[in-house]
C-alpha cells in the first residue's frame, strides 16, 4: 500500500480556487453546482494546439518498404468494397487537436464527446466510424436580460470563432453570438462527470455552472448501457435586478461529418411526462445502416418554462433560418408554445440541414439561485457491421426498439440523474478522499475510463453470437467432441455459441424495464483497440486494459474471456495473406488464441489483423491463460473456471511446438512475434519468456484448484525446468536481457520485461523470481527507461541500451507506451516500490495530461516519442492504470494460491513433460470441487 504522500514534478495547482474565484465557488456550492476538489482542469480560452503525429526514420522506412506497399494495396482493395482497412496509416482526416473532454453516454450504444471548450465532436454512432470534427450547430447558448431592459447578453457558451464557422453564410451559424472570451470560464473533468463554470461570462453578475452527468455506474449493468447524458445548469444572480435567463440547446439532425446534408431527416416536437419536453430528430442513415433518433429535451418545473423550435436551417431558403432563430431568442427568450402542436416536419432536402432547438427560461431573483436541466439521448437500436450482420444493442432490453425509446431515455435521465450521482460518488469518494494518493493519480485514474465510452464500444443484447465458420464443414475443421473426450473432459460444442440477435424477434416496440437482475446474462461486449486501429477486443492489448473491466464490470470481463476461450478450440481455414512477408495462411488456427474478434464481421471473422501470422505469436496464448486465472481467482467463479479449463489446456499444449530445444521455454522466431509487432526478437526473450513462466505457474495453480492433480504436477515440474533455463539464458546480474540472441539490442533493457510477474502478483500467486532479481530489475528500468528518458517526465521508454541511450532499433523500441508504463508502475507497487511506481506513471500524466504536456487528455495514444510525436490516439492500453489501483488493493483476490507453495516444494525430476493433444479431465460438477485445495460448501 502507499505509505505516504507521493508528489513529484507538478506544481500544486489543482485546487478549484486557483481557477475560480473562491466567492463564486461558495455561491455555486448547492445542488452539485460546484466542481470537485480534484479534477482535470482547463480554462476555456486555453490554446487548442495541433498534435504532432509520428513519423518513421529513413532506415525504418527502408526496412518497412515491402510491408508498406502490401499495406497500401490492401487498403485500396478494402476501399473498393466500401470498407475501411483495420489499419490505415495513409488516410488522415483533419488535424487532431488538444480539445477533448468527457464523452457522453454509457457504454456500448455509440458515443459523442463534448470538448472542454464546449463543442460536440467525436461522433461514434456507427460501428468502427469516428467523425472527429465538431458539429457546430450543436451548442448550448445563454440569453440574459435584466429587469428594466438596460442590460442584455446573448452568447454561445463556447469561446471564439470555431473551425467551420467561416464556411457559413450570414443566415447561418456565423450570425450567432460567438463572443465568449473563455478567460473567466473553466472546465473541470472527473469522468463520468464534468463541470463548466462561467464565472461572470457573459454577464458579470451571473454565475453559471453546467454539470454533465452520464450513467457510467460500476456493477450497474442496466443503466451503464444507456445512450444519454444530462446537463444541469446552476444559476446564481449576484446583481441587484431580477434576471430573465434563457438557456438554449441547439442540435443538428446529424451523426457527424456531413450526414446532416444527406436529406430525408425528420424532426418531431414532444411533450412528455413529468414536464420533460423537447424534440425528436429522426435521422435516416446511409449505406443500409439502421436509423438513429436523437432526443433533446429540458425539464419544465414551477420556475422553468420549456419551449421548442422543431426545425431551423443553416442557410437561406428554409422556413426558419439559424439567424432568425437566434433573433427570436434575443428578443423574446423563448419560442412559441404552439410549436409543440406542429407535428412532424417535412423531410429535409439533400444539402439542407434540419436542426432543432429547445429553450428553458427562468427568472432568477437578486441573490437568488435556480437549477435548469437538459438531457440528450440517441437511440440506434440495431448495430450493423460492414459485412451485413446486425444485432440489438444492450439498452433495447430495457427500452425496446421503437423510435420513441429516445424520448423515454431523456425522461428517465432527467428523473434519475441524482441517483446516478449518488452511485458515482459512492464509488469514487473512497479513492478521492485517500490522502495517501497523489492528486494527479486520483482524477487521471477516473478520466482514463473515458475509453470505455469513447473507444468505439459496442454492447449487444445477445451472448456469444454464433460464428459462421464454426458450422461450415467445407471451410474449416474444428475440434471435435472426441478430441476432448479421449482425455476424459467434456465440452458441448453444438451449444457453445448462442444465436445472434439478428435472428431474434424485434420484441416489444416500446418497453421500459427497471430490471437489473444480477444473475442475468450481460450480453456481448466489444471495444476497439483504438479509433485508428479498428479491431475489436484486441487481445494482446486487452491484457493491459482488462483490469478496468475486471474491477468495475467483472461480468463483462468474464464474457469476453468466454468468447476467446471458445475461439481457442476452433479453426477457420479461410486463407489470409500476411502483409509483413507476403505469405498466406489460414485465418484462425486451432489451439491459437485469436489476436482480435474481427473488424467488419466480429465473432464470425476473427483475426482482422493481417500484418503477421498471429498463430505464431508467442504472447497471445500465455496472456489468455494469465487473464483467465486472474479472473478466476478474483471472482471466485468456479463454474467459469471449469468452463474455460479445456481451452487453457489446449492453449498451453499448443505452445509446446515453440520449445525447440526441450528446455521447457518457448523461443521467439526472429520476427516481431508478439504485441511489439515491429520489434524483432531472437531466441528466448525476456517479455515472452516471462509471460510463459507465469502461464506455467498459473496453469498448475488452476489445475490444483480444479482438482486435476496430475496436470498440476506436470506443470509444476515444467515451470521449475523452464525457470532455470530462463534465468541462465537472460539474467545478467541486474536485469533480464531483451533476448538471448546476438543482435545489437539483445542486451537492451525492456520496460515490459516483468509483465508475467505483474500478473503473478495481481493474481495472488508466488513470485516468479526471488525478491532481489525482481527489485533489481525494476530499479534498473526506473533508473534507465524512466529517469534517463526525459528526466522522468515522459513515462518509461520501451527500450534502453545499458549505456543509457534509447534503443532505436525500430519505432516501437524508441517509443513510450502509455499502458506499458502504467503496467510497470503496477508491478513496482506490488514489489513495494510505490514511490518509483507513481513516479513512472506520473511521467505519463505530465507528458499526456498536464498543462505543460502534449495535449493528449481524453485521447491518450498508444505511445509517443521523446519529441512528443504520438502514434494512435484514443487507444485501449492506457486503461492499464487500473492495474495500479488493483495493486493498491491486493485483498481483491478471492481464490488464493494452493496452501502449500507448490513451486518451491516440488523437486526437479529427470522426467520430461510431454504435451498431450487434448485436455485433462476436470471436475464433472463445476460448483463442487471436493478434490481441490479449498473446501466446497456443496
Amino acid at each position: 500500500m502507499v505509505s505516504g504522500n507521493i508528489f513529484h514534478f507538478r506544481k500544486n495547482s489543482w485546487p478549484p480556487e486557483e481557477y475560480i474565484n473562491r466567492t463564486s465557488l461558495q455561491l455555486l456550492d448547492f445542488d452539485g453546482g460546484a466542481p470537485p476538489e480534484q479534477a482535470w482542469r482547463r480554462t476555456l480560452n486555453s490554446h487548442a494546439s495541433i498534435l504532432k503525429e509520428f513519423s518513421i526514420t529513413f532506415m525504418e522506412a527502408l526496412k518497412m518498404m515491402r510491408l508498406g506497399l502490401r499495406l497500401w494495396s490492401y487498403v485500396r482493395e478494402e476501399a473498393s468494397h466500401g470498407r475501411r482497412a483495420p489499419i490505415d496509416p495513409f488516410n488522415r482526416e483533419g488535424k487532431p487537436l488538444a480539445t477533448q473532454g468527457v464523452p457522453l453516454g454509457g457504454m456500448g450504444s455509440g458515443s459523442i464527446t463534448r470538448g472542454f471548450r464546449g463543442e460536440f465532436r467525436q461522433f461514434q454512432i456507427l460501428p468502427g466510424t469516428c467523425e472527429a470534427s465538431p458539429v457546430m450547430a450543436n451548442q448550448f447558448s445563454i440569453f440574459i436580460s435584466r429587469e428594466g431592459g438596460h442590460k442584455k447578453y446573448a452568447s454561445v457558451l463556447s469561446p471564439g470563432q470555431h473551425e467551420g464557422i467561416g464556411k457559413c453564410t450570414d443566415q447561418g451559424l456565423s450570425s450567432w453570438g460567438w463572443n465568449l472570451s473563455g478567460q473567466h470560464s473553466t472546465y473541470h473533468a472527473l469522468f463520468p462527470r464534468a463541470w463548466t463554470v462561467y464565472d461572470g461570462e457573459p454577464d458579470p453578475e451571473l454565475k453559471v455552472s453546467c454539470r454533465q452527468i452520464s450513467p457510467f455506474l460500476p456493477h450497474n449493468y442496466r443503466d451503464s448501457s444507456l445512450p444519454t447524458s444530462v446537463f444541469v445548469y446552476t444559476l446564481v444572480n449576484t446583481g441587484k435586478e431580477r434576471a430573465q435567463v434563457s438557456l438554449l440547446l441547439t442540435w443538428a439532425n446529424s451523426i457527424g461529418g456531413i450526414s446532416h446534408l444527406s436529406g430525408d431527416h425528420v424532426n418531431e416536437p414532444f411533450r412528455g411526462e413529468d414536464g420533460v419536453s423537447g424534440v425528436l430528430l429522426h435521422h435516416k442513415t446511409a449505406k443500409g445502416n439502421h436509423p438513429v433518433t436523437f432526443a433533446v429535451a429540458a425539464c419544465e418545473t414551477q420556475n422553468v418554462n420549456v419551449t421548442v423550435l422543431p426545425s431551423f436551417g443553416l442557410s437561406e431558403g428554409g422556413s426558419v433560418t439559424a439567424k432568425e432563430m437566434w433573433g427570436k431568442m434575443e428578443q423574446d427568450g423563448h419560442f412559441d408554445q404552439d410549436n409543440f402542436n406542429s407535428g412532424h416536419t417535412a423531410p429535409s432536402s439533400a444539402g439542407d440541414a434540419n436542426c432543432a432547438a429547445v429553450s428553458a427560461s427562468t427568472w432568477v431573483e437578486p441573490n437568488g439561485k435556480c437549477t435548469v436541466a437538459f438531457a440528450i439521448a440517441w437511440s440506434s437500436p440495431k448495430v450493423k457491421f460492414m459485412k451485413g450482420k446486425s444485432y440489438h444493442r444492450r439498452y433495447t432490453r430495457y427500452y425496446g426498439t421503437s423510435e420513441r425509446a429516445a424520448e423515454n431515455l431523456v425522461h428517465d435521465a432527467l428523473t434519475n440523474y441524482k441517483r446516478w450521482e449518488e452511485e458515482i460518488e459512492k464509488w469514487q469518494n473512497p479513492i478521492l478522499k485517500n490522502d495517501k494518493l497523489p492528486e494527479w493519480y486520483k482524477f487521471t485514474l477516473f478520466n482514463e475510463l473515458y475509453f470505455l465510452v469513447a473507444g468505439g464500444t459496442i454492447w449487444i443484447d445477445a451472448p456469444l453470437p454464433a460464428a459462421d465458420f464454426m458450422h461450415d464443414q467445407t471451410r474449416q475443421s474444428r475440434i471435435t467432441t472426441n478430441d476432448i473426450n479421449d482425455n476424459g473432459s467434456t465440452y458441448d460444442e453444438e451449444n457453445s455459441f448462442a444465436t445472434s440477435s439478428e435472428d431474434e424477434p424485434e420484441g416489444e416496440e416500446n418497453k421500459r424495464s427497471n430490471s437489473n437482475n444480477d444473475n442475468e446474462d450481460v450480453g456481448s461486449f466489444l471495444y476497439l483497440e483504438g479509433v485508428e486501429y479498428i479491431m475489436w477486443c484486441t487481445y494482446d492489448v486487452h491484457f493491459y486494459a482488462s483490469f478496468a473491466l475486471l474491477e468495475l464490470f467483472p461480468k463483462i470481463e468474464l464474457s469476453i474471456q468466454r468468447e476467446f476461450a471458445r475461439a481457442v478450440l476452433f479453426e477457420d481455414q479461410r486463407k489470409v495473406k500476411f502483409l509483413a512477408d507476403g505469405k498466406s495462411g489460414i485465418r484462425k488456427v486451432k489451439g491459437a488464441v485469436p489476436h482480435d474478434l474481427g473488424t467488419h464481421d466480429p465473432w464470425h471473422e476473427m483475426n482482422a489483423y493481417n500484418i503477421h501470422d498471429t498463430s505464431k505469436w508467442k504472447d497471445l496464448n500465455p496472456k489468455f491463460v494469465l487473464q483467465v486465472y486472474r479472473d478466476f481467482a478474483a471472482t471466485g467463479d468456479l463454474s467459469f473456471g471449469a468452463e474455460v479449463w479445456p481451452s487453457v489446456c489446449a492453449a498451453m499444449a499448443y505452445m509446446d511446438q515453440f520449445d525447440r530445444d526441450y528446455d521447457g521455454l518457448i523461443e521467439n522466431d526472429g520476427f516481431p512475434d508478439q504485441t511489439y509487432d515491429a520489434w524483432t526478437v531472437h531466441g528466448v526473450s525476456a517479455y515472452c519468456g516471462c509471460l510463459w513462466l507465469a502461464a506455467l505457474q498459473a496453469t498448475a495453480a488452476m489445475a490444483a484448484q480444479l482438482g486435476d492433480s496430475t496436470t498440476a504436477e506436470q506443470y509444476k515440474r515444467k515451470f521449475i525446468k523452464a525457470k532455470k533455463a530462463f534465468e541462465s539464458k537472460l539474467w545478467n546480474g541486474s536485469y533480464f536481457n531483451y533476448d538471448s540472441g546476438s543482435s545489437s539490442n539483445s542486451k537492451s533493457i525492456q520496460a515490459d520485461q516483468l509483465a508475467g510477474q505483474w500478473y503473478m502478483a495481481s493474481s495472488g500467486l508466488p513470485n516468479l523470481f526471488d525478491e532481489f532479481k525482481i527489485r533489481s530489475t525494476l530499479q534498473k528500468i526506473y533508473d534507465f527507461n524512466v529517469m534517463k528518458a526525459g528526466g522522468g517526465r515522459m513515462g518509461a521508454v520501451n527500450g534502453m541500451h545499458p549505456s543509457g541511450k534509447v534503443d532505436e532499433t525500430c519505432m516501437q523500441s524508441r517509443e513510450v507506451w502509455t499502458g506499458v508504463t502504467y503496467g510497470l508502475a503496477a508491478t513496482m507497487i506490488h514489489a513495494g516500490m510505490e514511490a518509483e511506481g507513481f513516479s513512472a506513471a506520473e511521467g505519463i500524466f505530465t507528458a499526456g495530461w498536464s498543462e505543460d504536456g502534449f495535449g493528449y487528455a481524453f485521447q491518450t495514444p498508444e505511445g509517443w516519442t521523446m519529441d512528443g510525436h504520438f502514434r494512435s490516439l484514443v487507444y485501449m492500453r492506457p486503461l492499464a492504470i487500473w492495474g495500479m489501483q488493483w495493486a493498491l488493493s491486493p485483498a481483491k483476490v478471492v481464490l488464493h494460491a494452493p496452501e502449500i507453495n507448490m513451486m518451491d516444494r516440488v523437486h526437479e525430476s529427470p522426467l520430461d513433460y510431454t504435451s498431450e493433444t487434448g485436455v485433462k479431465k476436470i471436475v464433472h460438477k463445476a460448483k463442487c470441487l471436493s478434490g481441490s485445495v479449498f473446501n466446497c460448501s456443496c
